[in-house]
């Protein structure tokens, strides 16, 4: 199967080694700030948060004086994630345990469950885990004076928002208001892809925040060492095309589009049988755990889950099946609508093949962290995207490709911050019976760098230079989700863009930081203006319907100052295209990553010159060159200078090639 982007990685087992606590890289960086009242994690799939909480909540309930702690999921299927776990055999002073009864992520009502919520607070018991709806629930039954000395583990957290309308962020917001509460606030995602917060500057900035990035994670991996990420153009329905990219030796998960989706067909289940006729003959369906056995031509026996179905009664059977996954033959095929997505666990997943295109960034970062659990005998990762043909120049879609791989890629560093919606029209009769065109809404997260400001201020106190080294890229996913900044992108003739960097954006970090003078909030703001692209404010205007694939590319990152070239092919595919890609190694992700970072380096020619004697000596008493990512802040800087020099370097080569 061709790859887009075929990544590969170090398979050092860095992010898999356990210390003599039994923590991995991110739980013990996590686990380090464990004494914060609040805590916002944000690391990649697979990292391992939920054992984070786990470390983190024990810590609380035996030596912080903390008295229960309750686990809030999106959906009951990623209760399972939380449930008992020996923690004493890998050298932990403390199990965690989860009482059956205080499991509510079970078959039932979540607004039904508020009872044995409340007697779970009247109880000696001290750890429930439930679903975000149960937590709402309860906490409008019981108010935030009940959740004194508890801590609160919100997974998922990009589920919150600043919106007076999302309950979610209303118990979030009314537990820190009352102030007796922890709270520990998981996401593998944090930009939501709207123009709306998660968190209210005034509450976010009460938070201690610990990133993890998701290169980190994959680059420790041991046994993991490749992940091709694939997008496959075709024309007509995606049932006739699907079977071209469905290895049934492959375990994979199935994400069938949306009823709402133009790919659909409109008939879920008939998709779901059609998928099945393509993988073989069903023999019959298990009573014990809901999972159909088809026999493939070659006489292997397929498992297939099927979580489209709506019987609740069959879809729970299916669902405990899942949860209780031992073993690497226990299911061979998963196919879901609108689930196993975000937080579920199937380790043994080898391919995440996913039809239409995707809501958001953050959405595909999800589902390819379906498939990228390091298990022994799973060298391979695979992410595949079935996507109707565009309605725009093979030429100008190639392009739209490549910047769309470098985006990705740049997302697996936790790149991200806001794009506006956008809509794109697919070709007559894709996926129609009277051939009609169908409109597509697309939104994507984005992350946008331009080149730095000649005369920065530097910072003249802790403060400003705290925001610039940890909040900065927050700080400004707060600015392009501010409404005076969207208005003058859709005002562009209107607004000159002066007035965007001059006033608007020092109204934002004076909302953000209230605490700070007028020269440190003129210092942040020049910082934020190197960093932030306000292409689409500079008269860039709104992009053409029928074109908008190729615009919506662009808006991911400011991916064309990354002089990267990913393409390698274009190979016929059905009565459309698939574009290959070069092999991308970890290599040339670390370069993109030095890339992102070159444009976000305040730093003199000057200061490089005089670092460039350490950096040498750097590299030879350690053997290899600084890391941006690491823990010393004297390290940090040895490696912007370095990626500012590479950047300097081939702004000269350019401009000697003319």
């Amino acid at each position: 199967m061709p790859d887009f982007v075929h990544v590969s990685y170090g398979q050092t087992g860095a992010s898999q080694k356990q210390d003599a606590t039994g923590m991995r890289a991110m739980q013990a960086r996590a686990y380090a700030e464990r004494g914060s009242q609040y805590l916002l994690v944000k690391a990649p799939p697979a990292s391992g948060k939920s054992r984070a909480l786990m470390f983190i909540g024990l810590d609380k309930l035996q030596n912080q004086g903390i008295r229960k702690v309750i686990v809030a999921v999106p959906e009951r299927s990623i209760g399972a994630s939380f449930k008992s776990t020996k923690l004493t055999d890998h050298g932990f002073f403390r199990d965690w345990e989860v009482e059956e009864q205080w499991n509510l992520c079970t078959a039932g009502v979540d607004a039904g469950k508020v009872g044995k919520f409340e007697a779970f607070m009247a109880a000696p018991a001290q750890v429930l885990v439930c679903t975000h709806a149960t937590l709402r629930f309860a906490y409008d039954k019981i108010g935030a004076e009940q959740f004194a000395g508890c801590l609160i583990a919100v997974d998922e957290f990009h589920h919150a928002s600043a919106d007076a309308d999302s309950r979610l962020g209303e118990v979030v917001r009314g537990l820190m208001a009352d102030g007796r509460a922890h709270i520990v606030a998981m996401t593998g995602s944090y930009f939501r892809g709207d123009s709306i917060p998660v968190l209210r500057p005034e509450d976010e900035e009460k938070f201690t925040r610990i990133s993890y990035t998701y290169y980190e994670q994959l680059n420790g991996y041991t046994y993991l060492r490749t992940l091709g990420i694939g997008y496959h153009f075709y024309r007509g329905r995606y049932l006739d095309a699907i079977t071209e990219v469905l290895d049934p030796d492959k375990k994979t998960i199935i994400h069938i589009p949306s009823v709402n989706a133009a790919e659909s067909t409109k008939e879920k289940y008939v998709e779901v049988d059609r998928i099945l006729d393509h993988l073989g003959e069903v023999t019959h369906t298990d009573p014990q755990t809901g999972l159909h056995h088809v026999r493939h031509k070659s006489g292997k026996i397929l498992k297939v889950a099927d979580l489209v179905e709506d019987d609740e009664k069959t879809r729970n059977r299916v669902m405990e099946t899942l949860r209780n996954i031992k073993h690497r033959d226990d299911v061979d095929i998963i196919i879901a609508l609108g689930m196993a997505k975000e937080g579920f666990d199937w380790t043994f997943c080898e391919h995440a093949l996913t039809v239409g295109y995707r809501g958001s960034l953050t959405e595909i970062i999800q589902i390819i962290g379906r498939a990228t659990r390091d298990s022994p005998g799973k060298p391979h990762a695979q992410f595949t995207n079935l996507i109707a043909e565009p309605d725009a120049d093979a030429d100008n879609v190639a392009d739209a490709v490549n910047n769309m791989l470098k985006a990705i890629a740049a997302s697996l560093l936790m790149e991200q911050v806001l794009a506006p919606n956008f809509k794109f029209k697919t070709r007559p009769s894709d996926d129609t019976i009277e051939g009609t065109t169908k409109i597509v809404d697309i939104d994507y997260t984005n992350s946008e760098t331009t080149v730095a400001i000649k005369g920065f201020a530097e910072p003249s106190t802790t403060r400003v230079r705290q925001i610039l080294e940890s909040d900065l890229v927050d700080l400004t996913a707060s600015v392009m989700q501010d409404d005076r900044v969207l208005r003058a992108a859709m005002n562009p003739d209107e607004i000159p863009p002066e007035v965007v960097t001059q006033v608007y954006v020092p109204k934002v970090i004076e909302t953000k930081y209230p605490d700070l003078s007028p020269q440190e909030v003129e210092e942040v703001r020049q910082h934020v203006v190197a960093n932030a692209a306000f292409k689409s404010s500079c008269g860039g205007g709104l992009p053409e319907l029928n074109d908008n694939l190729i615009k919506m590319a662009d808006k991911f990152i400011n991916v064309k100052d990354l002089d990267i070239d990913l393409i390698d092919s274009i190979n016929p595919f059905q009565l459309a295209y698939e574009i290959m890609s070069k092999s991308v190694d970890a290599e040339v992700l670390k370069r993109i990553h030095g890339a992102i970072t070159a444009r976000r380096i305040q730093m003199t020619e000057e200061e490089a010159v005089a670092l460039w004697p350490r950096i040498k000596s750097f590299n030879e008493t350690h053997n290899r060159e600084p890391s941006l990512a690491a823990a010393s802040p004297m390290e940090r800087r040895l490696a912007e200078a370095l990626e500012w020099i590479r950047a300097k370097k081939r702004e000269r080569m350019r401009a000697e090639q003319g």
